[in-house]
This record gives structure tokens, C-alpha cells and sequence, in this order.
């Protein structure tokens, strides 16, 4: 089946400024994304879909490409990755070429690894699904998670869950943020990823890191250094 692999990768990242190609480990952010959806083998085309021209400049010389400048009323903070995925699949139906199965893949995901894509893409033609996704399982069961209350107290969310063993309580997982399979129909009809017609691509927390702030892109950074030693 043919597919497109899409890195959305806008300018205007705000706590972080030009977080998409500021170098992480040598290289610009975005590298570690293109180069592991080129190294899977699985795409006919990698494209980066951004509104920048220093970033498609960037993207292209890591192999990725640029077939158009996304336009500015889809490169907003408020923009969805969904209509960013949809505004690409449509350019390229624009042209005649049409592809079965589109991944986005997270232009912040230098953690990512070419066996992973490989799973999920094999994980979602196998389950007969409209996407797979990446996820990973809390450090903590959120069954036992604890809230302020508006005296500045404690308390808990599930207070039935206070003497239940946490091997008792079933596992949680949220997104890990690195890449999003679907069949390209499921994207233009906007299915819920987050929803039954999506099955899970379960990774270890180790190679899931959330870069959103400086703290979390130093922490990040340790972390890739130690697993690069292992």
C-alpha cells in the first residue's frame, strides 16, 4: 500500500523559538523525524509541511520534501495536526497522486525509531484500523492521583482506589507524541484518533520525552547522551 509520511513543522513555536531546527545533539530537531521515516523504506514521499522558509531549507537538506509553503491560516497556534495532515493529502490529490495510508510524524520527536514506525504501520494493516498511534504507559496509576482542593488540601480524584494494590489497577496510557498511521479516508473523514477505530503502538517510557519547555529540552538532551552509551 502506497503512503506519504507528513512532518508538520511550523515557525512560530513560542516557549521554545525555532524549537522545529534549533539543534538538539548536533543536529536540528527535525532531523531525527525525516531521517527515520526516509530509513523505513515505507514511504514513496517525506514531506515536511511548514509556513518557513529557513525550516523547508533545513527540512529539504536532511531529504525530506517541501512541496508547497503551508499557508498562514493553517500555521497558527490554534490549527489542529489533523487539518495540517488533510490540507496535504488534498495538494497532493490536487496533482492526481493519491496515497493509502498517511503517517504524521512529530517534527519534536528525536527519540523516534525506525522499528517503531515499521510496527505501526504493520500494526495498523494487520488490526484493520483507521489509525496506530504511538503511546506509553503512565509512570503511576492515575487511579490514585491526587488533586487540590480549594481549601489548599488534599484529596484524591478515586478515593475507592486508596487501598487497592497497584498491580491490582489497570494500566493507563496517554500519547507519546511521536507519529500518527491512518488510512488517508479516515484522515479527510476526520475520525477521532483517540477513540476504538485506533489501536495502540505501545513504546517504553525511555524513549518518550515531551519537549515543550528549556527544562524539558535539557532533560531530553540527558537522556538521549545516556542512551546513545548503551
Amino acid at each position: 500500500m502506497s503512503a506519504i509520511a507528513i512532518i508538520p513543522a511550523r515557525g512560530g513555536s513560542k516557549r521554545i523559538p525555532r524549537k522545529n531546527i534549533k539543534p538538539f545533539h548536533g543536529q536540528p530537531m527535525i532531523s531525527y523525524s525525516i531521517r527515520a521515516a526516509i530509513d523505513s523504506g515505507l514511504f514513496e514521499r517525506v514531506i515536511v509541511s511548514t509556513d518557513d522558509a529557513e525550516i523547508a531549507e533545513v527540512a529539504q537538506s536532511f531529504g525530506a520534501e517541501i512541496p508547497f509553503l503551508r499557508p498562514p491560516e493553517l500555521a497558527d497556534d490554534h490549527t489542529g495536526t489533523g487539518a495540517v495532515v488533510v490540507h496535504a493529502i488534498n495538494w497532493f490529490k490536487a496533482q492526481g497522486i493519491e496515497f493509502d495510508l498517511a503517517c504524521c510524524i512529530y517534527a519534536t520527536a528525536p527519540f523516534i525509531q525506525v522499528e517503531s514506525l515499521i510496527e505501526g504501520h504493520d500494526t495498523l494493516l494487520a488490526h484493520n484500523k483507521s489509525f496506530a498511534f504511538s503511546v506509553t504507559s503512565f509512570a503511576f496509576p492515575i487511579q490514585r492521583a491526587l488533586k487540590r482542593t480549594p481549601d489548599g488540601s488534599v484529596d484524591m480524584f478515586w478515593p475507592e482506589n486508596l487501598t487497592k494494590r497497584s498491580q491490582d489497577l489497570e494500566p493507563a496510557y496517554h500519547d507519546a507524541a511521536q507519529f500518527y498511521w491512518g488510512k488517508t479516508e479516515a484522515w479527510l473523514e476526520g475520525h477521532i484518533a483517540f477513540s476504538p477505530v485506533s489501536v495502540p503502538v505501545i513504546l517504553p517510557r525511555h524513549l518518550v520525552h515531551d519537549i515543550d519547555t528549556p527544562e524539558d529540552w535539557e532533560v531530553a538532551e540527558v537522556a538521549f547522551e545516556v542512551l546513545k552509551r548503551r
